[in-house]
């Protein structure tokens, strides 16, 4: 039985035993205490009534509160995602610019290292050609030692019979001197080359005169000095007469 249902049997047992104790005096009174009885049923039965709505209400209001947790669970949870996916589409911008950097220093690097090597490689180029050509000048002296050597011997008579041997002597000393000479030129790298007879060659010959010539092809040197060259480098041009056809 629950509270309502009390009341009302309370209310019942205590109507019930006003009216009989009144009933015992007067009948007037007896009616009066019927009328407030079904007054007093009529109310308690509207009160029954009202606290079974309200109740209800309460019931569903509980509802509507139980409801509203799942609704704010939903809600967080959509939040959540959407900022999960803002943080992972933040974190793939930042990976993509990281990316870009280092592709960026990456050729930055390769550029440097590619001048750097080419740096590199003209100074040893420079060291080497500075140590190889440092002695042109000197180079360019000493040939002059070469050539006067080699007029000394063209200045000497051709070899005959029956000459004295000083004469022979000293054009066979001559001689040596000039290969042996000749042959320490060449270790440092100073080669002559001789022009009589070669054709003209620009790089080496330098044209004083054309001289007609049924001996010579159109071209030829005739006369001359050597060329010299360093290390392949022309040190010193020769002076040369070219053949010219008539």
């Amino acid at each position: 039985m629950n509270k309502s249902s009390r009341t009302f049997h309370h209310h019942s047992e205590k109507t019930h035993h006003d009216v009989s104790h009144d009933n015992a005096f007067s009948p007037t009174h007896a009616s009066q205490a019927n009328e407030g009885q079904a007054n007093e049923g009529e109310q308690f039965v509207k009160d029954i009534s009202q606290g079974s709505s309200e109740e209800r209400d309460v019931r569903s209001s509980g509802g509507a509160h139980h409801d509203v947790p799942h609704s704010n669970e939903s809600c967080h949870r959509h939040s959540s995602q959407a900022e999960t996916s803002h943080e992972k589409e933040g974190l793939r911008e930042q990976i993509q610019d990281l990316e870009r950097s280092v592709e960026e220093f990456k050729k930055k690097w390769m550029y440097a290292e590619a001048e750097n090597q080419n740096v590199r490689a003209r100074a040893k180029r420079e060291v080497e050609e500075a140590r190889q050509y440092a002695v042109q000048k000197f180079a360019k002296d000493i040939v002059e030692v070469a050539e006067n050597l080699q007029r000394a011997l063209e200045s000497l008579p051709q070899a005959q019979e029956g000459e004295d041997s000083i004469l022979t002597g000293v054009r066979e000393g001559v001689k040596g001197i000039e290969r042996s000479f000749l042959t320490v030129l060449e270790r440092h790298g100073i080669q002559c080359h001789h022009s009589v007879g070669c054709a003209f060659d620009a790089h080496l010959h330098q044209a004083m005169a054309e001289q007609p010539s049924d001996e010579h092809a159109h071209g030829t040197v005739i006369h001359g000095t050597p060329a010299w060259t360093l290390h392949g480098r022309l040190l010193k041009p020769a002076m040369v007469v070219v053949s010219k056809a008539k």
